[in-house]
């Protein structure tokens, strides 16, 4: 398994945000995380990337024990994440917000040097930003972005950083129901392309079916399901808990 969470709890004081979570992810997989708003999704994506020390149990990346590493190291060992709302550099161009992106995985000895322009980075940036529609405004504000562009401005730059596991938290957020299909299949593309794992949030549940081979159901901080969207669909406990009408 590329990630392994076991048992993970975290405590905010009296509040137990996550409760003895557990799951696995293959590599290559599209994995993901649903539950209604406060389950302890975003919760535990921070855990997972070392934006927050577990109260209890044990993250393994590759077969390494990261448990409270922080994020930069998180990421620096190929583990990468987008937020919930969009995290871009509004005041310089698209183009420099994946270089800072990439420059971030040179040698720290190197990273000065790298901030000055080199053809064989921004031949990988450019590419990156073609591969999601944005070559084209590579020069651009990324402030002048629509929503739905700087979403995906964001997803480039955890991709600059050359993961092997990225995570996703409601990448199609504000997006339109247009927006959230080209999202989507783009998203698929990629992760088959570069061959990635993909732990992924998301609420909109036709992405959510659409995409995944397998989903985790959160719900008050506990796992109460897993398994094959086929299987999450019809899980009476998932129906009670979340998912209403979606069983049909």
């Amino acid at each position: 398994m590329i990630l392994e969470v076991d048992a993970v709890g975290k405590q905010f004081g009296a509040l137990a945000a996550l409760t003895r979570v557990s799951l696995s992810v293959a590599p290559g997989q599209v994995f993901s995380v649903i539950g209604p708003n406060g389950a302890g999704k975003s919760t535990l994506f921070n855990v997972i990337s070392g934006l927050h020390a577990p109260s209890t149990g044990h993250v393994r990346f590759a077969g390494e024990d990261i448990t409270g590493l922080p994020p930069e190291q998180v990421n620096r060992r190929g583990l990468a994440k987008t937020f919930q709302i969009t995290n871009v550099f509004p005041e310089i161009s698209v183009l420099d917000n994946v270089r800072v992106a990439a420059q971030s995985r040179a040698p720290e000895s190197g990273r000065l040097r790298s901030l000055w322009r080199r053809p064989d980075v921004d031949d990988t940036v450019l590419r990156l930003l073609e591969a999601f529609g944005l070559g084209r405004r590579a020069d651009e504000l990324a402030e002048n972005l629509s929503h739905g562009e700087q979403r995906y401005l964001e997803i480039c730059l955890a991709l600059a950083t050359a993961p092997r596991l990225l995570l996703l938290d409601e990448p199609t957020a504000g997006m339109t129901p247009g927006e959230t299909r080209d999202a989507t299949a783009l998203i698929r593309r990629i992760v088959v392309e570069r061959g990635l794992t993909l732990l992924l949030i998301e609420h909109d549940m036709s992405v959510v079916m659409g995409i995944s081979d397998r989903v985790a159901v959160l719900h008050f901080g506990e796992k109460i399901a897993e398994g094959t969207p086929e299987e999450i669909r019809h899980d009476p406990r998932v129906i009670e808990a979340y998912l209403g009408g979606v069983d049909d």
